[in-house]
């Protein structure tokens, strides 16, 4: 049995502009939200009660349009037409901007970030021993666990905004069923 294996193209230029791109818009939704006041800087929050609505509209937002820019622009710079494949593209740029994100986060710019990104950066030391300890202080542990669960939403948002973007760069449809009409559309010549 005799099966041809087709390579997907592979742009790494595209990827690296598409990342740099992601990365760039989160921070100046990041510094925007600080600048209008949405998020507070340096302090973690107890509860979710506490997050205002504009804080959660700016990151969630945010970490969405930062990403599909990133992913329309690997699309476009690689010059893919096809959503498969522009959505592969914005999927690795989201995936070229996770280690990016840590490193800037644990150098400490997490905050400049809008704070969503913060926990990637983890807990100093002294921080952790006390979430360990958790009967003794568990505003925290409750701190600590919030602020990874903000950083692991901002992260999803992130990879589904790559994708949604890539698919937006391609130029087709961006409905679910194209791809079965893609050959008929492009045997009548319409495509």
């Amino acid at each position: 049995m005799d099966e041809k294996v087709l390579q997907w193209p592979l742009s790494w230029s595209a990827v690296w502009v598409g990342t740099l791109s992601a990365v760039a818009l989160a921070l100046v939704f990041g510094l925007a939200a600080i600048a209008v006041g949405a998020h507070r800087v340096g302090q973690p929050f107890g509860t979710w009660r506490e997050v205002s609505f504009l804080a959660l509209a700016f990151s969630v937002f945010g970490s969405f349009l930062a990403f599909a820019l990133g992913g329309w622009v690997a699309a476009k710079v690689a010059g893919l037409r096809r959503s498969e494949t522009a959505m592969l593209h914005g999927a690795i740029a989201w995936l070229v901007a996770v280690p990016i994100l840590v490193v800037l986060a644990s150098m400490g710019a997490a905050s400049y970030f809008g704070g969503w990104y913060g926990g990637l950066a983890g807990l100093p030391p002294a921080a952790a021993a006390q979430v360990f300890a958790a009967a003794q202080d568990p505003a925290a542990a409750m701190a600590a666990r919030n602020a990874a669960l903000a950083a692991v939403t901002a992260l999803l948002l992130g990879l589904m905004g790559g994708v949604v973007g890539g698919w937006m760069g391609s130029g087709e449809p961006m409905t679910f069923t194209h791809y079965r009409t893609r050959r008929d559309r492009a045997a009548a010549g319409g495509w």
